[in-house]
């Protein structure tokens, strides 16, 4: 059965952007990946349908040649017709556009032949097998950490992937020769693995450092705390000064993305939580503040100066 045209196969048309190619593919594969449709051969048959016909539309040049009629939908070079006429008919068209013999090079008959047969094709040497994508859901903190996963592709094969410390979110991992398999004894193609790394109830990432929101009562803030907090690696015991505003930012050192240059830090922001209903003891020292002690937070370019 031929291959279907991969705009149809993604739900677009011929004018979508890169950006609309990748939602419909990642919407597409979601729905139809192995993963959430276990033993389901049609949904199996779907996601490979969709991985095809996304890892052809986001190339560029694949693309271009697709849409000028130089490939068909499965990235195959289309058979020639070395007496057709008229752009895109045969290897002769560049003859034939140029409106005679003139403008003729022999060397054009093999560009257009082998042209589009992928790196290292020529007479005799057909091209790569296709390159297969797969999207891999990590948690933030195996994104943060890194180590093995193991994958199940479309076509049933196991793969283990290392997970490079510090991924971020839509890298592509690249697994040589684990694609699709080449026509005629040629090489398979790659793997390539696009990272999606969930979000954390709890952390933020900023780059290599990891950002953290932690409530603290009234009475922690004014008198000093010392108070359990979580990280990558388990929970560890900050000591929080005491006069310490909402916003002050507490650095734990190397508690952050692992990175070349070293692991990244943890940011702990301190934010005040009031108690949930109103107690007449927090509003009887708050009003006597405000009467015997009052201070100024806001400065003039806030408009005021109270």
């Amino acid at each position: 059965m031929a291959t279907r045209d991969p705009y149809k196969v993604l739900g677009l048309s011929k004018g979508a952007s890169t950006a609309e190619i990748k939602k419909a593919y990642r919407a597409l594969a979601k729905k139809h990946h192995p993963d959430t449709n276990q033993g389901d051969e049609e949904a199996a048959r779907k996601f490979s349908e969709v991985s095809a016909a996304h890892d052809l539309l986001i190339d560029d040049e694949k693309r271009g040649q697709y849409d000028r009629g130089e490939i068909d939908a499965d990235g195959n070079p289309k058979g020639f017709n070395p007496f057709g006429g008229g752009q895109g008919a045969g290897p002769f068209r560049r003859w034939s556009s140029q409106g005679g013999p003139g403008g003729f090079n022999p060397e054009d008959i093999f560009a257009d032949i082998f042209g589009t047969m992928g790196p290292g094709a020529g007479p005799g040497r057909p091209a790569s097998g296709p390159d297969v994508s797969y999207t891999l859901k990590v948690s933030f903190v195996e994104a943060a950490k890194g180590g093995p996963k193991r994958i199940s592709m479309p076509s049933g094969k196991t793969l283990d992937v290392t997970i490079p410390a510090g991924v971020v979110d839509g890298q592509q991992i690249r697994l040589r020769g684990q694609g699709g398999d080449g026509a005629r004894g040629a090489p398979p193609g790659d793997a390539l693995i696009s990272i999606s790394v969930s979000p954390h109830p709890l952390f933020e990432r900023d780059g290599d450092d990891i950002r953290l929101e932690l409530p603290i009562t009234l009475y922690e803030a004014v008198l000093g705390a010392k108070i359990r907090v979580p990280t990558l690696e388990g929970s560890v015991q900050v000591k929080i000064p005491p006069n310490s505003s909402s916003g002050k930012i507490l650095r734990l050192k190397g508690k952050g993305i692992e990175a070349k240059g070293g692991a990244g830090d943890q940011l702990v922001a301190l934010r005040i939580v009031l108690p949930d209903e109103a107690d007449d003891e927090v509003t009887k020292v708050a009003r006597n503040m405000k009467d015997s002690r009052p201070y100024s937070v806001r400065s003039d370019r806030f408009g005021n100066n109270s």
